[in-house]
């Protein structure tokens, strides 16, 4: 894990137990624990980086993601016929945006569009994906609003996870 990694873990677990209590009682798939396992193996992945907004002292929000590796398993669960160009992978080709989270009282104040712009303002990747579950499709429309494109439903090979639309954003050049 990397040493930022390990200073912001407490602050990372702290707002995902907030914003998924409720949802934690009764699917395992959301619980702090499963997420834990998650962040600690993202953290760990060479180029992970995490954006942290705060409001005077207290943290709003976050985002963080890592560079899909070139034997990245991200792809495996996709259920959508692509080319296969489409999930070929190198290492610097994609960046997975893995969590975008906002406390309560900083939704609806543009806090989640700052995060994912600062966290994907130096990428050097050509584009970037993430997932969405299928669940929320009020979700889905804020990121397509951002330029993101639907590349077809992924379910991950994660116990209990739920099925997601996977999204594509091309990158600027840089």
């Amino acid at each position: 894990m990397h040493d930022e990694a390990a200073d912001l873990r407490p602050l990372l677990l702290e707002v995902y137990a907030e914003i998924y209590e409720a949802a934690a009682r009764t699917d395992p798939f959301a619980t702090v624990d499963r997420f834990a396992g998650g962040l600690d193996g993202w953290s760990r992945r060479p180029g992970w980086t995490c954006t942290v907004g705060y409001a005077g002292d207290q943290v709003a929000g976050y985002a963080y993601g890592a560079p899909l590796a070139a034997d990245a398993r991200w792809w495996r669960g996709l259920l959508t016929d692509v080319p296969r160009e489409v999930t070929e992978e190198n290492g610097s080709r994609t960046y997975a945006l893995s969590e975008l989270m906002v406390r309560a009282p900083w939704r609806k104040t543009g806090l989640s569009r700052r995060l994912h712009d600062t966290l994907l303002a130096r990428r050097t990747e050509e584009r970037a994906t993430l997932l969405v579950d299928r669940q929320h499709p009020k979700v889905r429309a804020l990121y397509e609003s951002w330029g993101w494109k639907t590349l077809g439903d992924l379910r991950p090979h994660i116990p209990r996870a739920p099925l997601f639309h996977a999204m594509l954003l091309t990158l600027p050049a840089r």
